[in-house]
């Protein structure tokens, strides 16, 4: 159920598109954890910084439903494009349905499998990455898409705060969180980066590769 703080941010924030609305219901509906969506106020976010960033070229590592894949593509010129992994092919016809509603299917393509595998097929630069998909690989996909990404270039991910489990003591000891902490870890020790880990909704660390 959604905080007096998140009513708060979201009525003060930039609405979202019917075409999101859309998604959001129909993720309620059709899906078993749709509190996997990015939400109106982290999916305006995330379109003004593909358009602060000028991104032309956007990488997306786990679409879900096509939420966050929407937003960014909102954010990027007409002739900018999206490469969007997902594992779950059973969520294809979800996706594509709500990006015929956004009118962005144009910008998108969709690569169903392992994301490990298919960003060794992908060829950069890319502006932006977005990393929200296997919490435990956090660390693989940094090091994976390290390269493809341009000098000056952005890297987002998704749910770095983990709902609080990172500063509990002992440090829970599942993979996922383990994978979340190391991750963390990894981008603050590297001096090929600047970021800056906000405190929006589950977390969303801002990674900028000089």
């Amino acid at each position: 159920m959604e905080s007096a703080s998140e009513k708060y941010l979201r009525e003060h924030s930039s609405p979202q598109s019917e075409a999101l609305e859309w998604i959001e219901k129909q993720t309620n509906i059709r899906t078993n954890y749709p509190r996997m969506l990015s939400g109106a106020v982290q999916g305006r976010l995330l379109t003004i910084l593909a358009e602060i960033s000028n991104a032309r070229k956007v990488l997306e590592i786990g679409t879900f439903t096509g939420y966050s894949a929407t937003c960014l593509a909102y954010g990027l010129p007409e002739e900018g494009h999206i490469d969007t992994l997902e594992i779950n092919d059973e969520l294809e016809d979800l996706i594509r349905e709500g990006w015929s509603k956004a009118g962005v299917e144009g910008k998108i393509t969709l690569h169903i499998g392992d994301a490990r595998k298919t960003i060794a097929t992908l060829e950069g630069p890319y502006d932006l990455v977005y990393i929200d998909a296997n919490k435990r690989e956090y660390s693989d996909y940094y090091d994976l898409v390290f390269d493809l990404v341009r000098p000056g270039g952005l890297i987002l991910a998704d749910d770095v705060l983990w709902d609080g489990k990172l500063w509990q003591d002992p440090l829970p000891q599942d993979k996922q969180t383990l994978g979340i902490a190391a991750f963390n870890d990894k981008v603050m020790a590297d001096p090929r980066v600047e970021s800056v880990l906000l405190p929006i909704r589950d977390g969303l660390n801002v990674i900028r590769k000089k």
